[in-house]
């Protein structure tokens, strides 16, 4: 399912507080897993690129746009030996 898709779903709850924050969190692994490929980075940049253009209203749709966000960032685990980071995904 696309993000647009998830987004207009989540547009149409009224959920508040921790329930939108639920409610978003599952259209958001919904289109982790119903990716193509590979749910990274790149994959949610893309995903807001296709949705900057509808602002989101509901506090589902925005939690779910933060979520996507957060999925942009880069996450690295630090490495002991020679004080590198090793990037995770």
């Amino acid at each position: 399912m696309t993000a647009m898709k998830i987004l207009r779903g989540l547009e149409t709850n009224d959920a508040t507080g921790p329930e939108a924050n639920t409610v978003a969190r599952l259209g958001f692994l919904e289109w982790a897993f119903l990716q193509t490929g590979s749910a990274t980075p790149d994959a949610a940049r893309a995903a807001l690129r296709t949705i900057a253009m509808k602002a989101p209203n509901s506090e589902a749709a925005c939690a779910f746009v933060g979520f996507l966000e957060e999925a942009t960032r880069m996450v690295y685990r630090p490495v002991r030996r020679r004080g590198r980071s090793q990037r995770l995904h």
